[in-house]
């Protein structure tokens, strides 16, 4: 396989809206870019504020094969060329720094404009400028075959043979051509020098790359030992004094051009590249969670076994038993397979023995019954003498030991190691555990029983613009016939809106369809487009035409792409209806379309309510994270039993927890109603205001043969309940554990199944600052503000990247099920009308708002003196703001500012529990109204049913029309008041304007206000029980509502 270096490629494409400097108006701009030591710079456009280079910068990472989401920061400034324009003023016209992070693989970059940043505090610079920074992998050149070394070894000794030079040698030699000094076979060429034309900047910088000196050259030690070259391997045998050899003296180096006020840029050492905080990791300190103990045993080989044996090991402890699979041929009987067995003290397990046994027979033979002849022989280990191993020791040696008991042969060994540790040994993850549901399976159901890290696709929203077609009917259509395109990509199918056919052009749409698309593109992913005719219920296509999604041109910002003609051809239904040969002289004609893929959208997967995750899809738009996410999955406690099993309940229990990307899948533990995990997961947190999703789910047993085995015949997990917890409500560094609920809506309620068990922290790794600088920034990227996705297309799109993740997930090895990931994401089955949810939510905005209720009561108990020293109070303090209105403000915030404060005290110190009982509604269910909710769409119940819930729907939709209606009413009462509809009523009203006006113009309006206070807080003997003349005359205002049929 040939070497390869990585190289980072920057293109800067174009400037806008430059800064001028040279005094007249303009500037003349290059770009410089600085990356770990390396400069490059591009050519000067001369007297131009928007400057279009379009070249491509190339640089070496610091190490091949280092990680592209770290190292040194790329930095890009734009210069004023003195040269071209001299000016007094400083030529730095502005900069770019980008992360390491947003370096991205080729074929995922974009052109994007970043603003140009100052340097200093007293810089002034405007404008932006176009980038595509990305890295390739480039093949390097084979070396040079060994024959180049040997000859150039001869021609070292036949030097050295050679007699020496007289002093003035290089002099002579020099008259013909340059000499060169004596280097060894491996020295490198001395660097040349670029013309000084090229040499200087304006800002006294250097403009060509400077010389990459090796670092062990750039700080030699004075005592350093010789390098032995060919010349002195071949001089060794010919010692001579000193002071008798000739000294030759170096050749005169080339004199390079002086250079003005020349700087040698630093050469930095290549460093490892710290941890990328976006790598998931998949082990961390496992200090959440509580350190389970297990005897691991591993099998590694066997020898001296009979050659045509087939051997499978047998491990039994504590009553638990499991068995290798048969051995792979070779020098040795190979297994290399790992066992674990819970270690528990209060119950003496695994037992006091540990007993390994070789069986001539399958490994799903039952040996308790089987012949003394296929016994091949066996150990036993006392486990109390067990080594106890705890990372970060390193894994133990295995050793040879010798078979006992086998009467077929005589000096067999078995190749064993054992010891005890926890479950954060390197060889948990992989090794057949004692509680797993395929103790008794095969290797491939052991497999999708382990604890695994998934991650997503990553999803774009792919833009189709409709913009027209032309000469797309050689025939007159009939006359109600209608031309549409239809787009399809996948399971998406979307269309336009049907154009009456034009007479003198072709129709013309401008019309946006979306899709989700998911990394990666292949040539076989393409977009389907057809033009259809339509007449009445019936679709002609026309022509079709096909676009890979691998050549769609990607970006980040609003900028139009080039659109393009599409020549359709003729489809497979106008093929079968106007014949073959007809369809060869069909043509479909031609659509203009614009398609790319918006890499400046979040596509999310999830509701709203929970998402995990608001990056865009554009790797280079990403924020630096703020922080990490641990996660302990301790246990859970009391689960319910959910299939029956040999006569009895049980449940194969196992947990699923999403954030961002990222899935974390347990193992699964079998039959147990108290199942411990004792797993931890780490995520990098880009958003503090993010939910962490974890569900419980129940793993089937596998399809057997005799049932059909298959994927049609394998039971679905069915879902136990999820816990979601928003990073927002946690402290930092705080550790948060306890029980949540698990409670699942079934059609006969709300049921509980049981209690997981979790340990949380959220760790910020960013300064305070930044953090709170987060809550201030848009939670969706800037292109769901710039160009927003239409509301009814939102709800779509999730639905489709919720069944693309899905399916991707359920694609991997072992794979995560398909309705495992669809019901985290809220997307398992599409829910209709609730009218629990709807009592729910209600409710939710009665309790949002009561605190106006509570004010507006406070009010009328004062008005009404009830506590006659708070009103007197309210008194003084009315007539303090109203000759002090500038105190209005600071008091209604201190007021607030104190509830909160009063509030502290009662704050939630854990996570709340999720879900609410209370808050959904979900004690005291109806059942009519459950089995309404849990119907499919369309229903399925009997038509009776049906037509009973439409009549309660139509008397809850006969209240919302009477409550839509008078608040029409009042509005237009409102409107009438100036409408001269009443005459005298308007009249009255102008009249009244007038002298309000004119007494507001007389009287202070301190004064008024404390009268209009001291009316309205009257006492009620001197109040009237009847309603205010201004109520009644709002209330006999005219409206709409008897002209409403």
């Amino acid at each position: 396989m040939a070497a390869t270096a990585r190289k980072l490629i920057v293109e800067v494409v174009e400037a806008r809206d430059l800064l001028p400097k040279d005094g007249t108006g303009t500037s003349s701009p290059y770009a410089r870019a600085d990356f770990d030591g390396q400069r490059r710079k591009t050519r000067t456009v001369t007297r131009d504020l928007n400057p279009a280079w379009n070249e491509a910068l190339e640089f070496d990472f610091p190490a091949a094969g280092a990680d592209p989401v770290a190292g040194e920061p790329l930095e890009v400034a734009v210069l004023h060329d003195v040269r071209v324009g001299p000016s007094r003023r400083n030529n730095f016209l502005g900069r770019v720094r980008l992360d390491a992070r947003q370096f991205v693989c080729k074929g995922e970059e974009a052109l994007i404009y970043f603003p140009l940043q100052k340097k200093s505090l007293f810089n002034w610079v405007r404008g932006e400028i176009g980038l595509k920074v990305y890295y390739v992998d480039v093949q390097l050149a084979p070396p040079e075959p060994p024959a180049a070394d040997a000859a150039a070894l001869d021609a070292a000794v036949a030097e050295a043979e050679g007699p020496p030079p007289p002093a003035d040698a290089p002099k002579e030699a020099s008259a013909d051509e340059p000499p060169k000094a004596e280097e060894p076979a491996d020295a490198a060429p001395a660097p040349q020098p670029e013309p000084a034309a090229e040499a200087a900047s304006s800002d006294g910088s250097t403009m060509e790359k400077p010389p990459e000196a090796d670092p062990a050259a750039a700080t030699p030690e004075p005592e350093a030992a010789p390098e032995m070259t060919a010349e002195a391997v071949v001089a060794a045998p010919e010692e001579k004094p000193p002071e008798e050899e000739p000294v030759l003296s170096p050749p005169p180096q080339p004199t390079p051009t002086p250079m003005p006020r020349q700087v040698s840029m630093p050469v930095r050492r290549p460093q490892p590249p710290p941890p990328s905080p976006e790598e998931p990791m998949e082990r961390s300190k496992h200090d959440l969670v509580d350190k389970m103990a297990y005897l691991f045993v591993r099998v590694v080989r066997a020898r001296g076994l009979p050659a045509g044996a087939h051997p499978h090991v047998r491990v039994a402890a504590g009553g638990v038993h499991a068995s290798t699979r048969e051995a792979r041929r070779g020098a040795f009987f190979e297994w290399d397979q790992t066992f674990a067995f819970v270690r528990d003290p209060d119950t003496d397990s695994p037992g006091p023995t540990l007993e390994v046994s070789v069986w001539d027979l399958p490994p799903d033979a039952d040996v308790s019954v089987a012949d003394d002849r296929h016994f091949l022989g066996g150990l036993c280990f006392d486990t109390a003498d067990v080594h106890a191993r705890d990372p970060p020791d390193g894994p133990l040696a295995t050793q040879w030991y010798r078979l006992e008991g086998g009467r077929r042969l005589g000096g067999a060994d078995l190749m064993v190691a054992t010891w005890a540790g926890t479950q954060t040994d390197e060889a948990f993850a992989d090794a057949w555990k004692a509680d797993s549901p395929a103790a008794a399976a095969s290797a491939a159901v052991a497999a999708t029983s382990r604890a695994k890290v998934y991650v997503s696709p990553k999803l774009w929203l792919l833009r189709l613009t409709v913009i027209e077609a032309q000469d797309t009917l050689t025939a007159p259509p009939p006359r109600d016939a209608g031309v549409a395109v239809r787009a399809t990509l996948g399971f998406q199918a979307l269309k336009t809106r049907t154009t009456p056919v034009a007479r003198n052009g072709g129709p013309a749409w401008n019309e946006d369809l979306l899709f989700v698309a998911a990394e990666p593109f292949t040539e076989d992913d393409c977009l389907v487009i057809s033009l259809e005719v339509r007449h009445g219920k019936e679709a002609f296509p026309v022509g079709s035409a096909s676009i890979s999604l691998a050549t769609i041109e990607r970006r980040v910002d609003d900028r139009k792409v080039a659109s393009k003609w599409l020549d359709l051809l003729p489809s497979d239904e106008a093929t079968k209806r106007v014949g073959k040969k007809a369809a060869m002289h069909m043509h479909g004609g031609r659509l203009h379309v614009r398609v790319c893929l918006d890499g400046g959208y979040n596509v999310a997967d999830e509701p709203s309510y929970a998402c995990s995750d608001f990056r865009p899809s554009a790797r280079q738009l990403w924020h630096p994270p703020l922080g990490v996410v641990e996660l302990g999955i301790i246990r859970c406690k009391g689960l319910l039993p959910m299939r029956a099993a040999d006569g009895k309940g049980c449940t194969d229990a196992y947990a699923v927890a999403k954030y961002g990307p990222k899935w974390a899948r347990t193992r699964t533990i079998a039959d147990s109603f108290d199942p411990a995990w004792n797993e931890q997961y780490t995520w990098p947190v880009y958003d503090p205001c993010t939910v962490l999703t974890v569900g419980v789910f129940d793993d089937p047993p596998p399809a057997q043969p005799a049932d059909g085995g298959g994927k049609d015949a394998a039971a679905c997990s069915r879902p136990m309940g999820k816990v979601r917890i928003r990073l927002s409500t946690l402290e930092r560094g705080r550790v948060y554990r306890g029980l949540y609920p698990l409670i699942m809506m079934l059609p006969t309620g709300a049921k509980r199944m049981g209690d997981v068990e979790l340990a949380i922290r959220f760790a910020t790794s960013a300064s305070t600052l930044d953090v709170l600088h987060a809550y201030g920034r848009p939670a969706l990227p800037a292109m769901h503000h710039l160009r927003p996705v239409p509301a009814a297309h939102r709800e779509a799109l999730r639905l489709a990247a919720a069944r693309i993740s899905a399916v991707h997930l359920a694609r991997s090895e072992p794979p995560l099920r398909r309705e495992v990931a669809t019901w985290m994401l809220d997307a398992a089955e599409p829910r209709g009308f609730s009218m629990r949810k709807l009592r729910a939510n209600w409710n939710r905005a009665a309790t949002a708002l009561s605190w106006v209720a509570d004010a507006a009561r406070w009010v009328e108990d004062t008005r009404s003196w009830r506590n006659p020293t708070a009103t007197a109070m309210a008194h003084a303090v009315l007539v303090l703001l109203a000759w002090h209105p500038d105190l209005v403000v600071p008091t209604v915030t201190l007021h607030v500012a104190a509830v909160g404060v009063w509030k502290y005290r009662r704050r939630p110190r854990a996570p709340a529990p999720h879900p609410c009982v209370r808050a959904s509604m979900a004690e005291a269910p109806d059942r009519e109204e459950l089995d309404e909710e849990f119907d499919t769409i369309p229903s399925a119940r009997p038509p009776e049913v049906v037509r009973a819930r439409y009549d309660r729907a139509r008397m809850v939709g006969a209240r919302l029309q009477q409550m839509v209606g008078d608040v029409a009413t009042q509005a237009e009462r409102l409107q009438a008041l100036v409408s001269w509809r009443d005459p005298r009523a308007t009249g009255m009203f102008v009249a009244l304007c007038v002298l309000v006006a004119m007494v507001l113009y007389m009287v202070p309006i301190k004064m008024v206000a404390v009268v209009a206070g001291f009316y309205y807080l009257r006492h009620p003997m001197f109040r009237d029980r009847m309603p205010a003349p201004l109520i009644n005359f709002f209330r006999r205002l005219p409206s709409m509502s008897e002209r409403i049929m």
